[in-house]
């Protein structure tokens, strides 16, 4: 047990910001080889959470981050967050790996992890309204495999991974020959099929645009200070004032999440005065937190060039224990609230996936922070956007591994989606990301200052955006039928 945890803690220091896939791609091939020697299923599948529980344990410990900025209302959490959230999420590990062993048995139970796995990772990004962070497929960013989740998504590069591995291992115990073949088809093609989203790339509708990027890095422990609200928000006039480099002036400006230190957004005329003032005419997207029709809502407002405010939009998929509360009136008696629903409210979710019209800088798909962590919500929304905006707050995430790892799930939205994706950040990350994932600009963490960039105007087509996850979910499906008649025609179990 403890081999299969620390074999699973060297597994997550492929995620960023460590970014050491071949130590992952080499914990799975052990964990290939601990799944064969397991000897039954409910040891295999033991082996299959303790070593889920190390690898999340290890990519998901900045959970512990949330609890730390009021230590002494949750402080005593943190610990217990961590070894629920990795135990809870090893259980899907677990069961793949139980699977793989009933499915296939000792010969063929390293070939079976390809379509377990990856089947329980499909899981665990929509049960409970999902939660697929720290992905396997996310050792890739940056790496030509990264650009093939325009064509299969994630969760198709979930398998690929667990194929060029655990795959390979188990195909080399039945026949050398076949293993070889394998590998060189999953190793050397990988490469080659990543091209292929790049080749039928074209010019966005919209000419060249140039947006400015406020990061005003306020600690959360400070950003609901009422000592250090003023200061957040004139430090962003100023920012939103100043001139660029030539003297020119951005065609958009954009705030963060929960920027606007207001909770009336229509009504309090004074805070929208002083952004148009500041604003010179230009437009400014922000984020904010305001009350309205009886619910409390996380939102991102658009004010046009004369300060009016336009459009909003609301976030539908809220943070569960952070945004809102299951059972949010029973928690409450016991004084439980959403670590981030300022006062003590509980976000009320969104009702509808929109596009923002920007008019001459085109059509914007909004996210907001956790929203840019579900392909499958990013995939559902309309079509027609030029390019993707995310607003975050991730002073919640600490400054070790969690930023950076929201980073890189951004960066596999764009490719996924074919389209540039901007995004601002209270303390960073942020950063303009053209629509092969690659980083155009940015701003340094933790670091206060504003970025004017142009907006990449390349975009791609991709085949994920048309067919979402449903042809990953046909392949694993009739691959698990084909190892269920196997197991039933070959009468063994464990």
């Amino acid at each position: 047990m403890f081999i299969s945890a620390l074999i699973g803690a060297v597994m997550a220091l492929g995620q960023a910001p460590f970014g050491l896939w071949p130590l992952a791609l080499v914990a799975l091939v052990m964990a290939a080889i601990l799944l064969e020697v397991s000897g039954t299923t409910r040891r295999a599948a033991w082996f299959g959470w303790a070593f889920g529980g190390g690898y999340f344990g290890v990519s998901l410990s900045w959970i512990v981050e949330p609890f730390l900025v009021d230590i002494a209302r949750h402080g005593w959490m943190a610990p217990f967050a961590l070894f629920f959230m990795a135990g809870g999420l090893a259980l899907f590990w677990a069961a793949a790996f139980g699977l793989a062993r009933w499915l296939g048995g000792q010969r063929l139970a390293a070939l079976a992890l390809v379509v377990t796995l990856p089947a329980l990772e499909l899981l665990r990004a929509y049960v409970f309204t999902g939660f697929p962070w720290a992905m396997p497929a996310y050792i890739w960013v940056g790496l030509a495999p990264m650009q093939l989740v325009a064509l299969i998504g994630p969760h198709g590069l979930n398998m690929l991974t667990v194929l060029m591995t655990a795959g390979v291992w188990g195909m080399s115990g039945i026949n050398r020959y076949c293993a070889v073949v394998l590998g060189v088809l999953a190793w050397g093609t990988a490469p080659v099929l990543a091209m292929f989203p790049v080749l039928p790339a074209s010019q966005a509708s919209i000419e060249s645009v140039t947006l400015r990027l406020l990061q005003p890095n306020a600690p959360q422990h400070q950003k609901w200070d009422p000592d250090w609200v003023p200061v957040f928000f004139e430090q962003n006039l100023r920012f939103t004032a100043e001139l660029g480099a030539d003297g020119s002036r951005p065609d958009v400006i954009i705030w963060p999440e929960t920027a606007v230190p207001t909770s009336r957004l229509m009504k309090d005329e004074y805070v929208i005065e002083l952004v148009r003032d500041a604003a010179q005419g230009v437009p400014v997207i922000f984020g904010i937190g305001h009350q309205r029709d009886g619910g409390f809502y996380n939102s991102i407002a658009v004010m046009d060039r004369w300060g009016t405010l336009t459009q909003t939009y609301d976030k539908m998929h809220l943070v569960p224990f952070g945004e809102y509360v299951p059972f949010g009136d029973v928690m409450a008696r016991f004084g439980i609230y959403g670590l981030a629903a300022n006062q003590g409210f509980g976000f009320t979710p969104g009702q509808e996936r929109q596009l923002l019209d920007l008019g001459d800088a085109g059509q914007i798909l909004p996210l907001i922070c956790y929203e840019a962590v579900f392909p499958q919500d990013v995939n559902a929304a309309p079509d027609g956007a030029d390019w993707i905006l995310h607003l975050t707050n991730d002073a919640w995430f600490g400054s070790v591994s969690g930023p950076w790892q929201h980073l890189v799930q951004a960066q596999f939205r764009a490719v996924e989606q074919g389209r540039p994706l901007v995004r601002t950040a209270n303390t960073g990350v942020t950063a303009v990301i053209d629509a092969h994932g690659v980083i155009q600009a940015q701003i340094p963490f933790e670091t206060a200052g504003y970025l004017d960039a142009d907006l990449p105007t390349e975009t791609v087509d991709t085949l994920y955006r048309q067919t979402g996850d449903w042809p990953i979910i046909a392949i694993l499906w009739l691959l698990g039928c084909a190892l269920t008649l196997s197991r039933h025609q070959s009468g063994k179990g464990d």
